[in-house]
């Protein structure tokens, strides 16, 4: 048993294990092959439809029984990644060539996800059986173990078309990542040609071909200059806008219509654009936006947007490729597995990688059906010379005891123990040497073989059959020879498949939008108990002053342009923008605070909200449930983030009141047991907002604060405890850090 323990670092152990399964997500999940463009997932989908039998001219199939068998027989990672992948290998508005004909519901270009694997069925397009599958059966690829070693499937598909660049891919290993657009069929099959005809093309060359991407939204690429670069290195940023139509519409006014869509758009970004068109209107950005529709339908992408009579409509057009998604980022990195490794390739390299794969699997089945060819010829020379001498092998045939012994004269002459008629027929049954494939053709040859018109016909055949060897010859011996078989079978892919471009490639300036300033005013805001806020204007506080502070929790004064500060009891400081918060009359609706903010308002109490230039000129006061206490500039609460951490807290404390200092004098501090303690704030020392502060009150073991008052000098106040009225200023003054008076009521 000690023998079969073997000792080794954890570390190293943890390492390798890590590095395995990395790799085995890189190379056999997340990636595209280079050669076929394809997943594994894919590929596995592709290839379990093949050997299913649904084809494109066959029925469509269940896509439940497609994800079933594929998960069964190949791809042992669950049935939603299957399905996952074969719903967009059919999506028409993903990938610029779909590989997959789907029958039912497989979702659309704004977000809604595909129907059930079982309400779905699907078949092969006519392109993926011609172009991936149609040579299988000769020789092409290698064939590897599935998961538990009682199936094979090909290591790559004989894909006769550089699909990484037609479909492109997206994907996320570990660790890295890759992102590459779809291209134009036509345009991809023309730069594989002339990279054929010239090795030495430069992707600059190259390019001549391949203006760009073409994705099946459309939509206008902005920076054509910047494509060569991305070309070259494998990786950069695509800028993509959507195609912008202006109407005339009765009454002088003018709708904006989109009618196609930047392909980062498609799904539920399509929802987010019309939310932040809305947004700008209602954050007042623009005061121009009538209404918002989206016309949308199978026929394309429709969204109107209705303008006032005298909008600026080139203005508004800026507005949005600046404010929205209309004018957005592709990044590109054309990552994908060569040679059985991650590499990033540029353009050259993915057509290169494609046709040196497209050579050597043409290799393959071309020495496949030579070797098939010349099988054949044997054949039909035998026969053809059994037709010259037929009467003597049916006199061998009739004078033989068996098979055996007729095929041992056929083959070696050998003529002991067979009867012939003559001494003649004998010696030259001594002559024949047939081949053993031969000899076994002519015993299985039927009789109506020896009709003339057969006969002519085997002629025919031999015929052909001695061209195909010359021609095949030809292919495996010249390489251009087998480069003009590859073109001419591109050219008639591009014949039958190839679209013309959607996408406009071009080099637009810079939208130029210049937001209006928005003239700096005090404003009141107004917090509720619920964390609900809104603004008001100042005539408009004054005269409901009095339901305003009865009703909301916080009430202060701030600036338009400014932000507001949110304490919660957890100790952090969330920032909102005032901008972000509705302007109105005093009834109107107020949002949540957690709509604006990162402030979680289910979990956390709200302490204080102020203006942020508020704090800048005073300090803040901190008190916590264990009695800990520090004064704050205020000034540290200008951030720029919006979440930060207001003050460090011990394990198990929380903050209970955050108060800014202005005059107050003195501070009063209530315990859950009863005690009370008064003191000068004086005594609280002013610490930086990561400190943890000072101790205020002693406690006893299992008490806590629960109320913190302050008076002014001169001023008193009054409380309630326990149903009785408390002057704050007749409680005994005494020191910081001291347990306080317990009050008998």
């Amino acid at each position: 048993m000690e023998d079969r323990i073997i000792k080794t670092e954890y570390s190293e152990v943890m390492q390798k294990s890590f590095i395995d399964y990395a790799m085995s997500v890189i190379v056999a999940r997340a990636l595209p092959d280079v050669r076929d463009g394809l997943k594994p997932v894919q590929r596995r989908t592709l290839y379990d439809m093949h050997e299913l039998g649904i084809r494109y001219d066959r029925p469509y199939r269940k896509s439940a029984r497609i994800v079933g068998d594929t998960m069964g027989k190949y791809h042992p990672h669950g049935d939603s990644s299957i399905y996952d992948a074969l719903v967009v290998m059919a999506q028409d508005f993903k990938k610029g060539q779909p590989l997959i004909d789907g029958h039912g519901n497989f979702g659309n270009i704004e977000g809604d996800g595909a129907a059930a694997m079982r309400y779905t069925e699907a078949r092969l397009q006519k392109l993926t059986q011609e172009a991936f599958l149609a040579d299988l059966d000769k020789n092409v690829v290698d064939f590897v173990p599935n998961f538990d070693e009682t199936e094979k499937e090909p290591s790559v598909l004989p894909a006769k078309i550089p699909n990484l660049l037609v479909n492109g891919s997206e994907g996320i290993a570990v660790g890295m990542a890759t992102s590459i657009p779809p291209h134009n069929l036509g345009e991809v099959i023309d730069a594989a040609k002339a990279y054929m005809l010239d090795e030495n093309i430069t992707n600059r060359e190259l390019m001549r071909f391949i203006s760009g991407p073409d994705f099946p939204t459309g939509g206008i690429v902005i920076n054509k200059d910047e494509l060569l670069s991305i070309y070259e290195t494998g990786t950069g940023k695509i800028r993509l806008r959507g195609k912008v139509e202006t109407e005339k519409v009765k009454g002088g006014k003018t709708n904006v219509v989109i009618t196609e869509i930047p392909y980062t758009m498609i799904g539920a970004n399509i929802g987010k654009f019309l939310s932040d068109v809305a947004a700008l209107a209602e954050t007042k950005k623009t005061n121009d936006i009538v209404d918002i529709s989206n016309q949308s339908s199978k026929e394309g992408i429709r969204i109107v947007i209705e303008l006032k009579k005298d909008a600026d409509v080139d203005h508004f057009i800026n507005m949005l490729y600046k404010k929205t998604r209309l004018e957005d980022t592709f990044g590109v990195n054309m990552l994908a597995i060569s040679d059985g490794r991650p590499e990033t390739l540029s353009l050259k390299q993915i057509i290169q990688a494609n046709i040196e794969f497209q050579f050597e699997f043409n290799r393959r089945k071309y020495e496949t059906l030579l070797e098939k060819e010349k099988a054949k010829k044997e054949i039909q020379e035998g026969l053809i010379k059994a037709c010259n001498v037929i009467d003597l092998i049916i006199e061998i045939l009739r004078g033989s005891r068996d098979r055996n012994q007729a095929k041992n004269c056929l083959v070696e002459g050998i003529t002991d123990g067979i009867h012939f008629k003559s001494r003649e027929s004998e010696v030259m049954a001594g002559y024949l040497r047939f081949t053993e494939n031969q000899a076994n053709a002519i015993l299985d040859m039927r009789l109506y073989k020896l009709i003339g018109l057969e006969i002519e016909a085997l002629i025919s055949e031999h015929e052909d059959t001695l061209a195909n060897i010359f021609r095949y010859e030809d292919i495996l011996e010249r390489r251009s020879s087998m480069a003009q078989v590859i073109m001419n079978e591109l050219d008639a892919f591009k014949k039958q498949y190839a679209r013309k471009r959607r996408t406009v490639i071009d080099n637009c300036e810079e939208a130029v939008f210049e937001e209006k300033k928005v003239e700096e005013m005090d404003i009141y805001c107004l917090v509720d108990r619920f964390g609900y806020a809104r603004t008001i204007d100042v005539p408009t506080y004054e005269r409901n002053q009095e339901a305003a502070n009865a009703e909301n929790r916080f009430v202060f004064l701030c600036k338009n342009t400014g932000k507001i500060c949110l304490f919660t009891n957890t100790g952090q400081l969330y920032t909102v923008k005032v901008s972000d918060l509705p302007f109105g009359k005093f009834r109107d609706k107020s949002i949540p605070l957690d709509n604006v903010s990162n402030l979680d308002s289910s979990k956390e109490l709200l302490l204080l909200a102020a203006s942020q230039s508020d704090l800048n000129l005073y300090r803040l006061l901190f008190t916590t449930r264990q009695a800990m206490a520090k004064i704050v500039d205020g000034g540290e609460f200008d951030v720029s983030k919006k979440t930060v951490a207001a003050t460090k807290l011990a394990d198990g404390d929380e903050l209970i009141d955050v108060t800014v200092f202005k005059d107050q004098k003195y501070m009063i501090l209530q315990s859950k047991d009863g005690y009370f303690l008064r003191f000068t704030i004086e005594e609280i020392p002013e610490k930086k907002k990561n400190a943890v502060g000072v101790r205020s009150m002693k406690l006893g073991e299992k008490d806590e604060l629960e109320a913190v008052y302050f008076t002014k000098t001169g001023a008193d106040s009054a409380i309630s405890y326990k149903e009785k009225e408390i002057s704050l200023n007749s409680i005994r003054l005494n020191k910081r850090d001291t347990k306080g008076t317990k009050l008998r009521v």
